[in-house]
């Protein structure tokens, strides 16, 4: 077992990762190559597992025994092989000795070991080295070790990091059992609908440059409308505002909100609920463009459903939007205590944003 900071790329900065809780792991194959199986769509879909992927959701399975100390330890909850990713959903019972992050490094380890066993022309690779080289690797770091490895031809198996997720509710945990048993549907769908899933850069919104993904149609329909509501808007305000909404959306009016405040989130989350379309606008969201995750990146939820379907937009604004004087001048008039930068600064900018949007 190695360190666990070289591979793990942990969401909760206030976790040591040995306490008691439940996580949501994602394990990538290094390039998104298709290693562990083949996605199926018939009669529903499935993933077609490799061998490779049946080693690797066996060893998943016997994590728990893996070794004694971690089999009192942990329990395995659920799992999802897919053809260029693992997901995994495990419970720490009581604190560890060990960090979650070296119980990972052990299982990659095993995995990398077993497919360099199955891949034979990596093997005859490795063998080539002469006894100099090899005396060299072993005095190098695993980050060295694998630049080595990468400049012969001889690429990691798997993405240096892992991504974790820390479930705290019930509720919470019950969601990602469904997310990770539900990973073969949505694949089928991205798969099925490309473009309502490609994230396009640049495009122009209102004169702002901005990342988008959706069903680009919606950002010129003719029937946009913004969907603002006060803070303090009572709850049977906020009722009120909804039915007029929906009664709207279904003689054809396309909302565009931020979902800001607590009744554009209750009156979004019921226009999409009903299958109406709409635009979203975000903070931020998005990988950046020249992230290795833009190409495979996929919204979450309902947002995933609702893209898939064709009903949503969802828009990003870049810089431009946040630097621009008219925008600031608005923003200012709105709240004249805002600081650049802030999140009100952002959410008021991006409200000026739909204003336009929508020619209000």
């Amino acid at each position: 077992m190695g360190s666990n900071r070289s591979s793990h790329r942990p969401h909760a900065s206030w976790n040591n990762y040995r306490w008691t809780g439940t996580y949501l792991i994602t394990i990538v194959v290094n390039d998104h190559q298709r290693l562990l199986g083949e996605l199926r769509t018939n009669p529903a879909p499935y993933v077609e597992m490799t061998d490779f992927g049946r080693y690797m959701e066996q060893q998943w399975l016997e994590l728990p025994d893996f070794h004694n100390q971690y089999g009192r330890q942990i329990s395995v909850l659920a799992h999802q092989v897919m053809p260029d990713h693992f997901h995994g959903i495990i419970r720490v019972e009581s604190e560890m000795d060990v960090t979650l992050g070296e119980i990972m490094r052990g299982f990659k380890i095993a995995c990398t070991q077993e497919w360099r066993r199955m891949n034979r022309p990596y093997m005859r690779d490795r063998a080539s080295l002469s006894d100099e080289q090899r005396a060299s690797l072993s005095h190098m770091s695993r980050r060295q070790r694998e630049d080595y490895y990468k400049k012969i031809g001889i690429a990691p198996l798997f993405d240096d990091n892992y991504d974790d997720s820390v479930c705290f509710r019930d509720g919470q945990l019950e969601n990602a059992i469904w997310y990770v048993h539900d990973n073969p549907r949505r694949a089928a769908l991205k798969r099925a609908n490309p473009e309502l899933f490609k994230l396009r850069q640049k495009v122009q919104v209102a004169g702002f440059e901005c990342t988008t993904l959706g069903n680009q149609f919606l950002k010129d329909d003719p029937m946009r409308e913004m969907l603002q509501c006060s803070r303090t808007l009572t709850q049977a305000q906020i009722d009120k505002r909804k039915a007029e909404c929906l009664r709207l959306a279904e003689r054809g009016v396309v909302w565009v909100s931020a979902g800001i405040s607590e009744g554009e989130k209750q009156i979004c989350r019921a226009i999409r609920e009903a299958g109406y379309p709409m635009l979203v606008l975000l903070n931020e969201g998005f990988p950046d463009a020249d992230s290795p995750h833009a190409k495979y990146y996929k919204p979450q939820g309902v947002y995933f459903e609702a893209c898939a379907a064709g009903q949503l937009l969802l828009i990003e604004p870049g810089p431009s939007l946040f630097e621009d004087k008219e925008i600031a001048d608005e923003v200012y008039r709105k709240d004249p205590r805002c600081t650049p930068n802030s999140k009100r600064y952002r959410f008021l900018a991006l409200n000026a944003l739909i204003r336009r949007m929508c020619n209000q």
